[in-house]
């Protein structure tokens, strides 16, 4: 049966040390290249993406609109679109109290 140190030297005996040192260099040991950090893309400031839940009920009625806007030519009508015009109708002292 071979000895633990029969087996390192057996490794010796096939590789050679510089060939080894070199592909371990060049492979697993060589840092990251440094990448120089690129400019950061500006985001919008005239507008935010956000999140909202509504009823599916409610969704189905503005995507129902959005449908019938595009059917009448509005061509860049969407549900965004729509709810900023909404906004702009809403009185607020018309808002129901249970709102």
């Amino acid at each position: 049966m071979n000895k633990p140190e029969d087996l390192g030297n057996a490794a010796h005996r096939i590789f050679e040390r510089n060939e080894v040192e070199t592909v371990l260099n060049g492979s697993f040991f060589t840092p990251e290249p440094v990448v120089p950090p690129q400019a950061k893309e500006e985001k919008p400031t005239h507008y935010k993406v956000i999140c909202i839940s509504m009823y599916t009920e409610t969704l189905g009625k503005l995507d129902g609109m959005v449908r019938e806007l595009k059917r009448r030519g509005y061509t860049k009508a969407n549900r965004s679109a729509l709810i900023r015009h909404a906004l702009d109708l809403v009185d607020l002292d018309e808002v129901p109290r249970g709102l």
